[in-house]
């Protein structure tokens, strides 16, 4: 039998205090232990803040191209071990192998451009009003930093967050999100197994409402980067603001994607059907709403809704399969509880609608991609986030009725818009109320050049990725130089 994993704390792998484990399934098959991670508590958290609190002065100090020296070892690792990554992130998670492997990468590519970024840290020289003298703009790390990670994207989001606080010269401590705690040891092993020294990251496993809150509130922290729902990063903020600590915060969305009369509908309905059921729907910038001209909501309709007929779903690691299941009893639970509301409030299914059952389903965790039209700005499928393979179509009579219904929800994440008129193109760039907008592609596309991040009650504080990545985890310094 598989030894119980451990915490990593100053450079070691070390048992929790608690002694405690709990296993983690796969949502595949829910009998199948993929392993036994610790029950954290309040000691290992001290421990793991202790270690980066000690670490930092070296970590700072060290030349940043000696810290992407370390990073870059664990880069050309990741690439040499991405098929076993994937399949643990597919055992813990659900997605398919391919999602898996898309995710790795994208995970390489982000922290490589982070990397980057780091080694062009740049300041200012500044003319100041004072004969013989000068003024510096710096930028310097805060010192101790924390990451919260969530399940969806478990080893992409502590790669795109770790690598600028670690370059910009931070130690950190890590919570992997409870679903998913495989993925965050395989990363933590590859920053270990590369030379990264004893307390610059420290990951601990455990709940966020045992460990979490801890790490949050200590004034040793002084930043917290966290994904995951909006209820938890609004709890996250104010928690923060007791000790001025600053919050990056990545939540929720509802994202649109508006479909014009003039649009390409074979292009239109295939980004529906990708960003809305590719990872079972379980990703922050997935389409929820496709928000459709009245004139052409038919004949778009019939194309989604054969293209969620067509997804086969069954267990990620079968190369025939295009969607997986959802990530746990609780999330299949939350989603078909969307689902009845949705029937109960008038909205006409047309396809899915239930958990599949039957050979392969039985013990998993397994919902059918499911598209509900006739859909209603006021019912709860319009306006809350279902975090699951479910898709609103909703019908307009107008550019104008599309763009109001569009901004008219809580959340401000990631929109699109389909359409060959670029008037109606840019002006939807323009006012769309969120962090990422795209014409004529899905609503999940993003590059790691550019800033990731919502408005609204989608996120607050500075963007993710981008250059805005590593200016969340550094402080401005001014200095002042009279030398004659």
């Amino acid at each position: 039998m598989k030894m119980p994993y451990r915490n990593y704390i100053d450079g070691e792998w070390i048992a929790p205090a608690s002694g405690d484990h709990a296993p983690q399934r796969n949502p595949a098959c829910l009998s199948e232990i993929t392993g036994d991670y610790p029950c954290s508590d309040e000691t290992d958290v001290e421990r793991a803040l202790a270690a980066a609190s000690a670490a930092c002065p070296a970590w700072r100090d060290m030349p940043p191209a000696r810290r992407a020296a370390i990073l870059r070892r664990a880069l050309v690792a990741m690439g040499e071990r991405r098929e076993e990554i994937a399949l643990a992130l597919t055992n813990e998670n659900g997605k398919t192998l391919d999602e898996s492997r898309a995710e790795i990468d994208a995970a390489i590519a982000e922290m490589d451009f982070q990397i980057g970024e780091g080694l062009r840290l740049y300041g200012q020289t500044v003319p100041i009003g004072m004969s013989g003298a000068m003024g510096l703009h710096l930028r310097v790390p805060l010192g101790v930093v924390a990451i919260i990670s969530p399940w969806n994207f478990p080893f992409n989001v502590p790669g795109r967050k770790g690598t600028p606080a670690l370059m910009a010269g931070n130690t950190v401590v890590f919570k992997p999100a409870q679903l998913t705690p495989a993925s965050g040891r395989l990363f933590t092993e590859l920053l270990a197994d590369a030379g990264l020294p004893a307390g610059v990251w420290n990951c601990v496993f455990g709940s966020g409402s045992r460990i979490g809150n801890q790490i949050v509130r200590d004034p040793r922290v002084r930043a917290i980067s966290f994904t995951g729902s909006t209820e938890v990063g609004k709890q996250i903020q104010r928690e923060a603001a007791a000790n001025l600590t600053r919050t990056q915060l990545e939540l929720g969305g509802k994202n649109p994607l508006v479909v014009l009369a003039d649009a390409n509908l074979d292009e239109a309905a295939a980004a529906a059907v990708k960003a809305a059921f590719a990872c079972a729907g379980q990703w922050c910038t997935s389409t929820s709403r496709a928000i459709v001209e009245a004139s052409v909501v038919d004949a778009f309709t019939e194309k989604v809704v054969a293209g969620a007929r067509a997804i086969r779903v069954g267990r990620g690691t079968d190369p025939s399969v295009h969607m997986g299941p959802v990530c746990g009893t609780a999330q299949k639970r939350g989603i078909l509880a969307h689902i009845e509301t949705a029937r109960k409030e008038g909205a006409r299914l047309l396809c899915g609608g239930e958990a599949l059952t039957g050979d392969g389903y039985d013990d998993g965790c397994f919902i059918a991609p499911t598209i509900f039209d006739q859909v209603t700005p006021t019912m709860t499928l319009a306006r809350e986030e279902v975090f699951g393979p479910v898709l609103a179509i909703m019908s307009v009579d107008s550019f104008e009725a599309a763009l109001e219904l569009a901004n008219d929800v809580r959340y401000g994440l990631s929109s699109a818009i389909y359409t060959q008129d670029l008037s109606r193109a840019l002006t939807f760039l323009e006012h769309t109320d969120v962090g990422l907008a795209h014409v004529n592609m899905h609503t999940a596309h993003k590059e790691p050049q550019l800033s990731f991040g919502g408005v609204k009650e989608s996120g607050a504080g500075l963007p993710e990725a981008g250059q805005s990545g590593i200016e969340f985890f550094t402080e401005h310094k001014v200095a002042y130089i009279k030398y004659r």
